[in-house]
């Protein structure tokens, strides 16, 4: 406080700068063409003078003013909380949620599946050794897929912009065209979209906008194959491990068998309610509703699956016996 007191000895007056909405204001109106006419001369005795350094009175005064007083403060408070909030709030890809579906989906389904089929033997030890070899197996294939399914993504979209290139080169007077049927069902006056298709043609992005606006294709990321890849593989292993855990505990295949289908009910469930949690949100009674269903979606679609196979086991053991029985009768 002593120092604040000296320098305001020292330095006890100064002008006090234009308020910055007037200055704002002014600069506004200028650019509109508004012409602001002032009541005459400036008096330098009406000015008010002020310390240079504020005591804590004033401190306080200030602390306690209207904050509708400073409005720019106000604005870039209210920005900066809601740039704080866009990126405290998390965004997940669709296309990973995508790649995540489909590699859990399967990889619940076909091991658990084939493990089903395998019980049938009732040695815990040919499941294991059988569900582990195709695991391994359908997470390498499954990945493989993703990652030349991504490339050819890839290679699609730099054909694509280099057509387009070729073409608004070639005729010049399809930009202006696809420009306003692009924008048309937005009712834009005409000579803003003559402004935008005149800067557009000069821009180096022309091609850009045409694939993002005309064709609805944004350039993948470089490690979209990469990412691709992993997930839907990671997804196949963990989503086939859940069924085949129970038969690493049990010495009955009959007794993994029974485990496997409550643990494959429970993930399944579990894996839909979430997957629409991300999507939709979580806190409105009618998201709750929207997890719900989308959890029993995945238990119809997986268990459906799972039972077709088994169907399908089940019947051709039953062949093979008839047959055997035939065989030996014949004998």
């Amino acid at each position: 406080m002593s120092l604040v007191a000296l320098i305001n000895i020292f330095f006890h007056q100064r002008l006090v700068p234009v308020n910055k909405c007037l200055k704002s204001h002014h600069l506004l109106s200028a650019a509109v063409g508004q012409v602001h006419e002032t009541s005459g001369p400036c008096a330098w005795e009406d000015i008010t003078q002020k310390p240079l350094l504020a005591s804590q009175s004033d401190v306080d005064s200030l602390s306690s003013s209207d904050p509708t007083e400073d409005i720019e403060s106000q604005h870039c408070t209210e920005f900066r909380s809601s740039g704080e909030n866009r990126i405290k709030g998390l965004r997940f890809d669709a296309r990973l949620i995508s790649d995540a579906t489909i590699g859990l989906s399967d990889g619940l389904t076909v091991p658990f599946a084939l493990t089903a089929g395998l019980s049938a033997t009732g040695n815990t030890d040919v499941v294991i050794y059988g569900g582990l070899a195709e695991l391994t197996a359908g997470a390498i294939s499954m990945g493989l897929g993703g990652y030349l399914g991504a490339k050819s993504e890839v290679a699609s979209y730099h054909a694509q912009r280099e057509k387009t290139k070729e073409l608004l080169s070639a005729d010049p007077k399809l930009i202006l065209q696809d420009v306003v049927e692009i924008f048309k069902p937005y009712s834009i006056p005409r000579q803003t979209i003559n402004d935008l298709t005149q800067h557009l043609f000069n821009s180096p992005c022309l091609a850009d906008f045409f694939m993002q606006f005309k064709y609805c294709a944004e350039k993948p990321p470089a490690s979209r194959a990469l990412m691709s890849a992993t997930t839907i593989a990671l997804g196949y292993f963990i989503g086939g491990m859940l069924p085949l855990l129970p038969y690493f505990f049990v010495s009955q295949a009959r007794d993994g068998l029974f485990l496997s289908i409550g643990l494959m009910i429970i993930a399944l469930f579990t894996f839909g309610y979430v997957k629409t949690g991300v999507i939709e949100g979580w806190k409105s009674e009618k998201n709750i509703r929207s997890c719900c269903y989308g959890g029993m979606q995945m238990v119809v679609v997986g268990s459906a699956a799972a039972a077709a196979a088994m169907g399908l086991v089940k019947l051709f053991e039953r062949g093979d016996k008839s047959h055997s029985s035939g065989s030996v009768v014949n004998l």
